[in-house]
């Protein structure tokens, strides 16, 4: 839950503006092209009713897109951003090339080297 103190506006994130914003303009959008392009040229009517039903269309589905993306938000856990990295030391590592490790040389239970592996 987002931690929200009364009398302080709320961040972008949990505030209902931002999505709302991005939904209308693709909305609006919507409606010019549906408007422009449904008619069919310059010499028939335009149509209305087609360019209504595409902004809602668009403003509904962009508005549960956005919202689930909000929703599914989650802050990074704090370790993630320590560190210095993943294999910065200069130390050469006990494994072969490609992360398979090296193969040991095997002996025969008594003792001695196998020649055959080699």
């Amino acid at each position: 839950m987002a931690q929200q103190k009364s009398g302080e506006p709320r961040s972008l994130r949990t505030s209902v503006k931002g999505p709302l914003m991005f939904s209308a303009f693709w909305a609006v959008l919507a409606f010019f092209a549906v408007l422009i392009f449904a008619s069919g040229g310059s010499a028939k009517t335009p149509r209305f009713d087609l360019a209504f039903t595409g902004a809602g269309i668009a403003f509904i589905v962009t508005l549960v897109v956005a919202a689930m993306l909000s929703m599914s938000y989650k802050d990074n856990a704090e370790h993630l951003g320590k560190g210095s990295g993943v294999n910065l030391s200069s130390k050469k590592s006990s494994s072969g090339h490609g992360g398979h490790p090296a193969q040991p040389h095997s002996e025969t239970p008594d003792g001695t080297p196998r020649d055959d592996l080699r």
